[in-house]
């Protein structure tokens, strides 16, 4: 009866966490999404595709303005329809589904840690790393697929901790596998292979002959590959070609659209966006490989060397392919945290303190140079909060105060949320035209299902997406050659100046561009 109340207890304080720990995530990746418009690129893509799908009801072939769309799985953009049916078609419901997911790999990092750590600590300590850590946050909330792919992935990992104890379990290791290769196809293997080589070197015996873990394959795969076999059954050929070569295939021997860097590349990514929790991962890394019997290091050397050691050989490079190794990163630094709470006997390692102090002062000047710059006292008051939160744990770890550590997580959380609810988060905005007013003089000017062409130097999915037209960017000669034919021009001021457009007539100008139509139409 004893033991029987202990569990009921422990299972309550698990609630208990787990509740919060999702709510404080929740509000991280909700707040202030619908407020600012839609990226490039994935964000435009996905959420024009969903928007084809609203329209016509065709959600098993997928279509861009009625051409088929062969470049990923179809799960996000299913999801994002579903949010549209509910909600209609706007930032916040195109964005929703991947913040939700990513937001729910919160709270699952917590019950990994439970299962892998011998005390709580460390596991609350990763999951606020995790959930403190920018490129996570700022990934997670922008509809793409690398968010709900390290949640896909976490239930993979839950799944196979879990069943060690408990070998029913492992049916959701296949599960989680098979909802990543519905989302990105390919990655599947790669971080499939990752559990693998993780199982070797724990309990392989145990773990692969589970009946449980193969029937968990088979229910994970079995919509999966049905769905390709109606996709090659209907493109063919073209299916093949564009998705398994060009989008998966190729990616790993050459830069796709020029998405190239050096060996060195994700490294100099996690320490530009990982900050200030990379100061302690040096550490970190070192308490995995001195504990490297205990299977939560082993899990973490697996997951975050073999994963950055994948990326980082591919031929094509993006922040974002990054993700993965975020929840490994978030175990060793937890881990690391609590080892100095615990084991330091209230003597903190110095070095720590005064490079978050030197962070601090790094951070003024570098506010203070881009408030100038850029004249937006948002980047000022940032600025300021992070400042404060640095020099303060500076201070506490210097005086061997244990405050320091939740004064990071209390003050990154808090910047974090400063930050989402700015126009800051989503940077990539303010590397081209705001898209919405030129969406608006393109589809109050232009008939339903016209195609635009564009003297800007490339496509923008965001404008497709605003202005419910295709707009295709094209070259000079290109646009003289459609000028003589029935076209519909947006072009900018130098363009329309060199282009002689006899006869044709100016339907709309803003600052930027000017909409034409030609004569002949």
């Amino acid at each position: 009866m004893l033991k029987l109340k202990q569990r009921v207890k422990i299972a309550k304080n698990e609630t208990g966490w787990l509740i919060l720990l999702f709510c404080f995530s929740l509000f991280l990746y909700l707040v202030g999404l619908g407020d600012l418009p839609l990226r490039d690129w994935d964000e435009g893509y996905y959420g024009t595709v969903a928007k084809d799908m609203y329209k016509s009801g065709n959600w098993l072939y997928l279509t861009y303005y009625d051409q088929p769309f062969l470049l990923k799985p179809p799960l996000i953009i299913w999801l994002i329809h579903i949010s549209y049916k509910l909600g209609g078609v706007s930032e916040f419901t195109t964005r929703f589904p991947c913040a939700f997911l990513t937001a729910c790999g919160v709270p699952l990092l917590y019950l990994i840690g439970r299962n892998i750590f011998s005390s709580r600590l460390p596991a609350i300590f990763s999951t606020l790393v995790y959930l403190t850590l920018l490129p996570v946050i700022r990934h997670g909330r922008l509809a793409m697929l690398d968010g709900p792919i390290n949640t896909f992935f976490l239930i993979s990992i839950f799944c196979l901790v879990q069943s060690f104890d408990q070998p029913v379990w492992a049916i959701g290791v296949g599960i989680g596998l098979g909802l990543i290769a519905f989302t990105k196809g390919s990655l599947a293997i790669a971080l499939g292979g990752i559990l693998g080589v993780f199982c070797l070197l724990t309990k392989p015996q145990k773990i692969l002959g589970n009946w449980a873990l193969w029937g968990g394959f088979i229910l994970g795969f079995t919509p999966v590959i049905l769905w390709y076999w109606l996709q090659i059954l209907q493109y063919g050929d073209k299916f093949i070609e564009v998705h398994f070569l060009q989008q998966n295939f190729d990616r790993l021997s050459t830069a796709v659209e020029g998405n190239q860097g050096s060996l060195w590349y994700y490294i100099i990514e996690l320490i530009k966006y990982s900050f200030p929790w990379l100061l302690f991962l040096p550490g970190g890394l070192i308490l995995v490989i001195k504990k490297y019997q205990q299977s939560w290091a082993k899990l973490v050397v697996t997951g975050f060397f073999l994963f950055m050691g994948i990326i980082s050989l591919m031929g094509t490079k993006l922040p974002w392919y990054i993700m993965p190794v975020y929840p490994f990163f978030s175990l060793a630094v937890g881990a690391y945290l609590a080892e100095i709470l615990q084991n330091y006997n209230q003597s903190y390692p110095k070095i720590l303190g005064i490079l978050l102090y030197i962070s601090s002062l790094a951070a003024l000047g570098g506010g203070i140079y881009l408030t100038v710059e850029t004249n937006d006292f948002q980047i000022l008051t940032l600025s300021i909060m992070i400042v404060i939160t640095l020099a303060f744990s500076a201070v506490n770890i210097l005086r061997n105060n244990s405050n320091f550590i939740p004064t990071l997580f209390v003050g990154l959380y808090l910047s974090l949320g400063v930050f989402m609810i700015s126009n800051l988060w989503i940077w990539e905005l303010n590397e081209s035209f705001p898209v919405k007013p030129i969406a608006t003089i393109i589809r109050e000017n232009t008939p339903p299902n016209t195609v635009i062409y564009t003297s800007y130097a490339y496509s923008r999915t965001s404008l497709d997406f605003y202005s419910d037209r295709q707009v295709i960017a094209k070259n000079k000669e290109e646009l003289e050659k459609l000028a003589a034919t029935s076209s519909y021009l947006l072009l900018d001021n130098s363009t329309w100046g060199n282009l002689k457009l006899n006869d044709s007539q100016i339907l709309e100008k803003s600052n930027d561009f000017i909409l034409v139509k030609t004569a002949n139409n």
